[in-house]
């Protein structure tokens, strides 16, 4: 199952170590990450996003959900975000990309203080025990969450929603008298222009979906190459 994996350390050492254990269980073919880095929150309130060991592929991935959770995680006030993967994380960054629940957000962020150091990853693990297990023993405490497609659906009812009363509209515009049809005619068109933007919002995500699954189905079967030729 894929999932948005976090894990709150003390300090900048710790989670450390904990991002070259996940690294480890990737390897041994325990998980599978598809990106990974450290968020550090500050004693100001800011947050910096560390240096991330991953190239190429990674980079695209921290666009999307990833980027997104870090955003979020790091929050609007003073976020000082570095380069991960040779890109910048913008703050900019909202629930519906990250594909996670507003409570996961709130969990993490009473435990990532100020001066405490996380390492944010998407992940594939089919049982949680592996993780649990290295990160606990290293002082890590875990937060996980399954990514959803809930709010695509959401979307698309809301969608469905203000199509159902453009419909309505017009009937009403048909049947109007001449001053009625006109501020019923800029009604329409105001509400017309916002399922406009929203069927693009929609492309637009639908887009960045697939070039993550994409991405991620590179990074698997570079990883099994990888093993087909050291097994070789």
């Amino acid at each position: 199952m894929d999932r948005m994996l976090v894990v709150v350390f003390d300090n900048e050492t710790k989670a450390y170590e904990g991002k070259k254990a996940l690294m480890q269980l990737d390897a041994e073919g325990s998980i599978s990450v598809y990106a990974c880095a450290m968020l550090a929150k500050h004693a100001d309130g800011s947050a910096t996003v560390t240096q991330g060991d991953d190239p190429g592929l990674i980079g695209t991935l921290l666009g999307t959900s990833l980027g997104s959770l870090i955003g979020l995680l790091g929050g609007p006030v003073g976020m000082a975000v570095g380069a991960v993967a040779g890109q910048a994380v913008g703050v900019a960054a909202d629930l519906h990309n990250a594909r996670i629940g507003e409570d996961f957000i709130d969990d993490v962020n009473k435990v990532l203080l100020p001066n405490k150091v996380a390492v944010v990853a998407e992940i594939k693990e089919n049982w949680t025990t592996p993780v649990d297990s290295t990160m606990e023993s290293i002082g890590g405490i875990v937060f996980r969450r399954a990514l959803s497609d809930v709010k695509h659906k959401i979307h698309e009812e809301n969608v469905n929603a203000m199509k159902a009363d453009l419909a309505q509209m017009k009937a009403e515009h048909a049947k109007a008298h001449t001053d009625r049809k006109v501020k019923l005619q800029e009604k329409i068109n105001q509400l017309d222009s916002k399922i406009q933007a929203q069927l693009q919002k929609a492309k637009e995500r639908r887009e960045a979906a697939e070039r993550q699954e994409k991405a991620k189905v590179e990074v698997l079967k570079a990883k099994a190459s990888a093993a087909k030729a050291k097994a070789s």
